[in-house]
C-alpha cells in the first residue's frame, strides 16, 4: 500500500513539472510567484489537473444511506460559491515545489549546463554522516530493519517463531541505532553581488524587471552551489550597499553615475571574499544612462584591471526606459565585447527575462 502510495506521489509529480514546464516561459514573469517565496517552498498554481474525488458506486448489493445522490455525483458539498457560467471550468490546484526543483525544471527546458565552480580552493564544512550501528541511542535513530532481523533470529533460535501465526516482539537486547561521526565536506561557495540604478529614470516598471530577474538567476545559482550569499547595491551619483526589500522598493531622484556602484563592489569583494575561495558573479542593471562618457569608460577600466580577473562573470543588463539614454550598453559592447566573463542582455519587457537568463548562463559560468 505505501509503496502503491510512493508511485502515486511520483507519478503526480511527473505531472507537475511538466505542466510547469509547458508553462516556464510564463512562470518566469508572474510577479506573485515571488510573493508566495517561502524558506524552502514555493507554492505554484497550475491549471489542467484534475483533482482526484470520491464519487458514489452503484450499490444495489448492500450498504446504508439515504439521501437524493445518484450514481456518479462527486462526494462532498456540491455548492459553488456564486452563480455558475455556461463555460467548462478550469482546474487550478496549488503545488507546493523546492526552489531547487524549480531551477532545475529552468535548467532543463533552457538546456542550461551545470556550473564549473572557479579555482581550487573549497570552503569545508562540518557534517554529520551516518556510518555505523551500536547499541545505544534514541529512539529516532532506531534502525528498524537491523532490529526486525535481530528480533526474528533470536525467536528462531529460541524456538518461539511460529511461522503459521507470526508475531515478532522486540526485547531490549534486539534494538540497535544509527552513529555518526562528523565528517569535513568540501563545499563550493558563491556571492553573488547585485547593483542597480536607483536614479529618477528607473521606475517601478523597470524594477519589476529587475526583481523578477534577479529571483530567476537566484534559484539556478543556488541549484549549483551549496552556499551562495547575496549582497545588494544601489547607486544614482553615489553607491551604497542595503538590504534586499530595500534594493527592490527605494526609489530616488537625480543624476547617475554607475562607476560609484562598480568601485563598491570592489570594495566587498576585497574585504570579503577573497577569489581563491569564492565564486563571485556580478549583476547590473540599469536601463543604460548615465552622468558621462567618461564615466562610462571608467566602469570599463575598473572592470577590466580589478574585477573581471577575479570574477565568474559579469552580467549587465539593460531595462527599457522611456527616459534612459540606453547608451552604457554600447560603450560596454565598444570596450569589452571580447572579453571573456562579459554577458549583456537587454530586457525590454517581462517575455525577454527567458531568453535573458539563457544568456547569462548558456556557457555554465
Amino acid at each position: 500500500m505505501i509503496l502503491q502510495i510512493n508511485n502515486d506521489h511520483q507519478r503526480f509529480r511527473r505531472i507537475v513539472k511538466g505542466k510547469i514546464r509547458e508553462d516556464l516561459r510564463k512562470f518566469l514573469t508572474r510577479g506573485e510567484l515571488l510573493g508566495r517565496e517561502g524558506q524552502k517552498l514555493i507554492s505554484i498554481p497550475v491549471r489542467g489537473i484534475d483533482i482526484p474525488d470520491f464519487r458514489y458506486g452503484d450499490n444495489n448489493d448492500a450498504g446504508v444511506g439515504k439521501g437524493d445522490a445518484e450514481s456518479g455525483d462527486a462526494v462532498g458539498d456540491s455548492e459553488g460559491l456564486g452563480p455558475g457560467g455556461t463555460h467548462e471550468g478550469r482546474h487550478i490546484l496549488e503545488v507546493d515545489i523546492s526552489l531547487d526543483e524549480l531551477a532545475e525544471i529552468l535548467g532543463e527546458e533552457l538546456q542550461l549546463p551545470r556550473i564549473q565552480p572557479r579555482g581550487k580552493h573549497r570552503l569545508t564544512t562540518d557534517r554529520d554522516r551516518y556510518s555505523g550501528i551500536r547499541q545505544a541511542g534514541p529512539e529516532s535513530l532506531r534502525h528498524f530493519k537491523r532490529t526486525f532481523q535481530r528480533a526474528l533470529r533470536r525467536q528462531i533460535m529460541a524456538g518461539l517463531y511460529n511461522p503459521d501465526s507470526p508475531k515478532i516482539i522486540f526485547e531490549r537486547r534486539d534494538k540497535v541505532y544509527r552513529s555518526w561521526k562528523t565528517v569535513r565536506k568540501p563545499q563550493s561557495n558563491a556571492v553573488i553581488i547585485y547593483m542597480m540604478d536607483v536614479s529618477g529614470s528607473m521606475g517601478d516598471e523597470q524594477k519589476e524587471l529587475v526583481r523578477l530577474e534577479a529571483f530567476w538567476i537566484d534559484a539556478w545559482l543556488r541549484k549549483n552551489y551549496q552556499g551562495i550569499e547575496s549582497r545588494y547595491i544601489v547607486h544614482d551619483v553615489r553607491a551604497g550597499e542595503v538590504d534586499r526589500e530595500t534594493f527592490f522598493r527605494i526609489r530616488e531622484d537625480g543624476g547617475t553615475r554607475i562607476s560609484s556602484a562598480f568601485r563598491l563592489a570592489r570594495e566587498l569583494i576585497e574585504k570579503h571574499y577573497a577569489p581563491e575561495d569564492w565564486n563571485i558573479y556580478l549583476f547590473h542593471f540599469s536601463d543604460g544612462d548615465n552622468s558621462s562618457e567618461s564615466d562610462s569608460r571608467d566602469c570599463c577600466t575598473v572592470l577590466q584591471e580589478h574585477l573581471l580577473p577575479i570574477l565568474n562573470m559579469f552580467g549587465y543588463c539593460q531595462v527599457a526606459s522611456a527616459y534612459g539614454s540606453g547608451n552604457f550598453i554600447n560603450v560596454v559592447h565598444e570596450h569589452l565585447s571580447n572579453v571573456e566573463g562579459v554577458v549583456t542582455s537587454r530586457v525590454n519587457t517581462k517575455d525577454d527575462i527567458y531568453d535573458s537568463i539563457k544568456t547569462f548562463f548558456s556557457a555554465g559560468r
